[in-house]
């Protein structure tokens, strides 16, 4: 049986035990539908011309862990982000830990997604925003969504802040053979209301793990949003995370996306502008190793007048890895005095790694300001060459132009104890001492 026969016959034990008169159902066996046409996508679509998931689909992934797994902080400390107090929402192997969350909220509804798709008091809010903002169409959505019962349900309501950011991290702890996870996660801001979110998913062994994640994003009039996706994950683990975003007037939410481990990483960013005066900026750094492959998929659809948009991605790649970058920002005719920025930048460390990157921009309306550009190439020997003149040894000489060539990205980083974090992982990817407490 291959996996995708696998995931039906799953599907119809998963559904046996839920309640079929609950409003979600239906939306439920309307995506399993969707995904038994489609299956898994192929090399042949174009948006995966460059990453094929065959290897996966290889794979006797459990779709539902066996038994319910504990894990002690001292085990997982180092995940978090221990040098400032946040809220946590934890899960393992797929399913809620009391123990290592801390969800005590001040005026916020911080809980898990099964309490908001199954308790009435969440019925009105589940029929506003489930499933309107994810595609009905891309397939592993599609599954996803058929599937969703568990992940992170973050409400802000309107001129609230909470007083920390917010942790979602999913551990998975090997005790499976190979195991499959699929957490959906609803985040809602209202107006005039502001969140910080870092989220990562984290496996604990060796052992093959496929999370395919599903984000649907509210940002409300004028609300900020701060979110942070620290991707550093094991040998054998590999993420298909697709984040769709939903904005209002004046709203500005920002994603930094920090892809330094894995097998396969697929992400697949999505911004729908439905407003006036917003702002939308994606930045992400790339830094790979081995036989690693990272494939970022970036949307930014301009469909109202007066708006912006910001994407900044830099990839550092060595020995065998590959990476993918595919923008696309598109503008509607109605979206005038549009001001749409797209820059990717790369550099190859060795003859092996390869990148291939494609932005693209569809322009509908004349009074606007959109710019789009990639670069690959190698470090500069010159700049190499006047550290090493200055006493630098080469090998930090070379990783000085790196952290440089990476670094602006980091500037924007809001959360001073996350940027500390991200250096000093860059130094480890980088494989040199910059002057970081590692």
């Amino acid at each position: 049986m291959d996996l995708k026969d696998k995931l039906i016959s799953s599907f119809m034990a998963f559904e046996n035990n839920v309640d079929v008169d609950h409003p979600v159902h239906e939306v439920r066996m309307e995506a399993m539908k969707n995904f038994e046409i489609k299956g898994f996508p192929s090399k042949k679509e174009e948006a995966w011309k460059y990453t094929s998931l065959n290897s996966l689909q290889k794979v006797d992934f459990s779709i539902f862990p066996k038994e319910l797994n504990a894990l002690e902080y001292k085990e997982v400390k180092k995940y978090f982000i221990n040098e400032i107090d946040t809220y946590k929402i934890v899960f393992i192997d797929g399913i809620f830990s009391s123990n290592l969350s801390e969800t005590t909220h001040d005026g916020v509804d911080i809980c898990l997604m099964s309490s908001a798709l199954n308790k009435p008091m969440y019925k009105q809010i589940i029929d506003v925003y489930f499933n309107k903002v994810a595609s009905k169409d891309e397939s592993l959505t599609t599954l996803n969504t058929a599937f969703s019962k568990e992940g992170a349900y973050i409400y802000i309501p309107k001129n609230k802040m909470p007083k920390k950011p917010i942790e979602i991290v999913h551990f998975a702890t090997g005790n499976e053979a190979s195991l499959m996870l699929q957490p959906r996660n609803l985040i809602i801001v209202e107006e005039n209301a502001e969140v910080q979110i870092i989220e990562r998913h984290q496996s604990l062994t060796s052992n093959e793990v496929l999370t395919n994640c599903v984000t649907e994003i509210f940002a409300a009039k004028s609300s900020i949003v701060d979110y942070y996706k620290v991707q550093n994950d094991a040998a054998n683990a590999s993420l298909i995370d697709n984040t769709y975003v939903d904005q209002k007037d004046k709203s500005d939410v920002k994603f930094h996306t920090f892809s330094f481990g894995g097998k396969l990483t697929r992400n697949n960013l999505n911004f729908y502008q439905n407003g006036e005066y917003l702002d939308s900026t994606m930045k992400g750094v790339t830094i790979l190793g081995d036989k690693q492959h990272v494939d970022h998929h970036t949307l930014v659809h301009h469909i109202e007048p007066n708006c912006e948009s910001h994407q900044d991605y830099k990839g550092i790649y060595g020995d065998s890895s590959t990476g993918v970058f595919n923008g696309k920002i598109i503008v509607e005719k109605l979206a005038q005095k549009t001001n749409a920025f797209q820059q990717n930048n790369n550099i190859l460390i060795s003859d092996k790694a390869s990148i291939n990157t494609k932005p693209q921009l569809e322009i509908f309306a004349d009074d606007v300001k959109c710019s789009h550009g990639c670069t690959i190439g190698q470090l500069d020997e010159d700049a190499l060459f006047y550290l090493q003149s200055r006493g630098i040894p080469k090998k930090e000489a070379r990783a000085l132009l790196m952290y440089a060539f990476a670094n602006n990205v980091l500037e924007s980083v809001r959360i001073p104890e996350l940027k500390t974090r991200i250096n000093k992982l860059i130094a480890n990817k980088l494989r040199v001492n910059l002057g970081f407490d590692l």
